[in-house]
């Protein structure tokens, strides 16, 4: 008996402590949410605009969110982490979006790549096959005139910009 009311305890304990884990967030457009953390996984459900979700953890550019009693991947930049609704659509937002935590004096950059996350990336090998694809797509520069003027296109020239002085220091850096 007494080892029952220990494991209901932990238990209770345990269950307390993912709750504690969750943060609210507001989904900032119509999306979907996948089975996985990637745009070609199946899709397990969409969320309105608006909706509130609760946002369980963040895989590279993913979130995992619960939108009702659905649960799923959505992209990091679809949803405004925190309690602060759709009061806005900027940079406030994707700093939201990016982190929990808000830091007003820390620029923060947002740059992805669709469909990668950061394990395929360093998995990535050189593949000549896909070279030898890619340069089979290529045009000589005369295809790429004709193409150009079956568009209404001309040719401009443009004059090249100056050589820069050398010079032992920067007219930035007196800026």
């Amino acid at each position: 008996m007494k080892r029952f009311r220990i494991s209901s305890v932990a238990l209770a304990a345990c269950l307390a402590a993912s709750a504690a884990w969750a943060a609210p967030g507001t989904v900032l457009r119509n999306d979907k949410l996948y089975a996985q953390p990637n745009a070609t996984a199946a899709v397990a459900g969409s969320v309105a605009k608006g909706a509130n979700v609760e946002v369980l953890s963040k895989q590279g550019g993913w979130l995992r969110v619960t939108a009702g009693k659905t649960t799923g991947w959505i992209r990091l930049l679809s949803v405004r982490v925190g309690a602060g609704g759709l009061g806005g659509a900027g940079i406030g937002d994707v700093v939201g979006a990016a982190t929990t935590k808000s830091d007003p004096s820390r620029v923060v950059a947002v740059a992805g790549l669709r469909g990668l996350n950061d394990e395929e990336l360093k998995a990535a090998k050189f593949s000549p096959e896909e070279m030898a694809r890619l340069d089979a797509q290529g045009v000589s520069g005369a295809q790429a005139r004709g193409f150009a003027s079956q568009g209404g296109l001309a040719a401009v020239s443009v004059p090249a910009l100056p050589k820069p002085e050398s010079q032992s220091s920067s007219s930035w850096e007196n800026n």
